[in-house]
């Protein structure tokens, strides 16, 4: 069925949804009996009341996952066996992708469009792309004396606390999931308070595809509680965490004040756009960085929030920006032909505005945007924002905003450029515009980012590693390099005695 012909407000009206949490195979009340509400960001109405995982729930689903993990129903299946059932749950969400598509929209506020084409297939597509890696994957002899074999193998961890933000659940989720659950482990998954339907929804369809209970387990709730509660659990082996970089801190203090158990903390972004003069296709260069910041409402973390220009074209390229931004303008996300939706609650859209009004009262001009928009819907909607007159000290310049807001800074010199695009604690993506290769090579190799694109912005892959530098934090997800996070390295040794 096209997505377009789809009548999305009558399937919402229809739509019933579960808030119980999901633990050991069965959905279940929390312990305590709380709740807490799940509204929608289109109009601020309650979907559902959702379990409120505490400490209790905490328990018992690593309990839960413990047992799977220490009797081998999953861990000690083959490579292949695990292979079939996560290419079973690959297609389990794929059959299912309107229904989550519709709780990831109704949840987080994106577009529904860009909820059925990007979130649900990649996620589909990252659970069956490392289904398929896992059996191909070779341990290792080492180069000993011939009196010795020394062989180096992988083993799965064991309990891994996956803890996702709420910008993109499914994905997000999906990006620890897949090289977590292929590997051996069993998982217990806390999603943001603010988005957790699908979360819950996934692991019933994992269930249906054949992993074991307990293998994977959804504890919803609040992070200072089920969160805290899960990076603090001294049976938890490691900790894959994507949010803010101040709750990250938290995390690696949690290890510390625990088991010590790994922290793989992906984390905020300030990231650079870069664009030299002899960059003769400046309409396609706005398409591209009005694309990348203004998607997903701007709540990106590799958004691209910093636009440095060479001053001669400075004023021009703003203008080409400004004018793509009218393409942006947020619409229901209920309509599959809306390009950008709704931020994810009240404290977000209060949060985006208080940075667009500190922009304005440090000198900063908006040359487009900068109010609130369709306030009659109940929804949190912003404009699609372009500031002018930003020196790279300002906060809007500086801190991580999580809208639809972006920064026009001017530069002198290449050297410049480079020294402004690192000079944040950030350093998750960076993008840079030029027709000259020894400049594209130079100031790549120079920008301290973990992804530096080239002539686009944001082109990916599920080959290729994500994460960043700096306060950007030490996670990659994504690729065959994820497996490192999830899996031991074991060393055994045997004498071969001579004949």
């Amino acid at each position: 069925m096209n997505r377009s012909s789809i009548d999305w407000h009558a399937r919402a009206a229809a739509a019933t949804f579960d808030g119980r949490a999901f633990i050991n195979g069965e959905r279940c009340a929390s312990a305590s009996g709380d709740t807490f509400a799940c509204q929608s960001p289109i109009d601020g109405r309650t979907l559902t009341q959702v379990a409120r995982g505490q400490a209790a729930d905490v328990d018992a689903a690593v309990a839960a996952a413990r047992a799977a993990f220490e009797d081998g129903r999953w861990a000690r299946k083959s490579p292949a066996a695990r292979k079939r059932t996560l290419l079973a749950f690959a297609e389990k969400i794929l059959a299912a992708k309107e229904e989550l598509a519709l709780l990831e929209t109704l949840d987080m506020g994106k577009p529904i469009g860009a909820s059925l084409g990007a979130d649900v297939a990649g996620a589909a597509r990252c659970i069956a792309w490392y289904a398929e890696a896992v059996d191909k994957i070779y341990d290792e002899v080492a180069p000993t004396p011939h009196t010795g074999l020394a062989l180096i193998t992988r083993e799965p961890m064991g309990v891994i606390g996956a803890i996702v933000p709420w910008n993109y659940p499914m994905l997000m989720a999906s990006w620890k999931l897949g090289p977590a659950l292929a590997a051996g482990n069993s998982v217990v998954l806390k999603p943001s308070e603010k988005s957790p339907l699908t979360a819950l929804r996934l692991a019933e369809l994992a269930l249906a595809a054949g992993l074991p209970p307990g293998v994977f387990n959804v504890v919803p709730g609040y992070g200072h509680e089920a969160g805290e509660a899960l990076a603090l659990h001294m049976d938890v082996d490691a900790v894959g965490f994507t949010g803010s970089t101040r709750v990250g801190r938290k995390m690696l203090e949690y290890a510390g004040r625990s088991n010590l158990k790994r922290v793989y903390n992906e984390l905020g972004g300030k990231s650079a756009f870069i664009v030299f003069p002899d960059f003769d296709d400046l309409d396609r260069c706005a398409k591209a960085v009005a694309g990348s910041i203004f998607y997903n409402q701007g709540e990106s973390c590799n958004a691209p929030s910093r636009l440095f220009v060479h001053e001669s074209i400075a004023d021009d390229f703003a203008k080409r920006v400004s004018a793509e931004a009218a393409h942006y303008q947020p619409g229901d996300p209920l309509d599959a032909t809306s390009p950008m939706g709704a931020l994810v609650d009240e404290t977000q859209l209060r949060t985006v505005l208080g940075y667009i009004d500190a922009g304005r009262s440090e000198g900063a001009q908006a040359l487009v945007g900068g109010r609130q928009a369709r306030a009659e819907t109940g929804g949190y909607y912003v404009e699609p924002t372009v500031f002018t007159g930003v020196r790279n000290d300002m906060r809007i310049a500086r801190e991580e905003i999580f809208g639809p807001v972006l920064s026009v800074i001017p530069f002198k010199t290449e050297a410049e450029a480079v020294a402004m695009a690192n000079d944040s604690s950030y350093g998750l993506q960076a993008s840079v515009w030029t027709h000259h290769v020894d400049r594209a090579h130079r100031v790549a190799r120079a920008l301290r980012a973990g992804t530096v694109h080239v002539n686009q912005y944001d082109e990916d892959d599920i080959t290729v590693p994500f994460g960043g530098y700096k306060q950007s934090g030490n996670g990659r997800d994504k690729s065959l390099h994820a497996f490192d996070k999830y899996t031991e390295l074991k060393t055994t040794w045997l004498r071969i005695n001579p004949a």
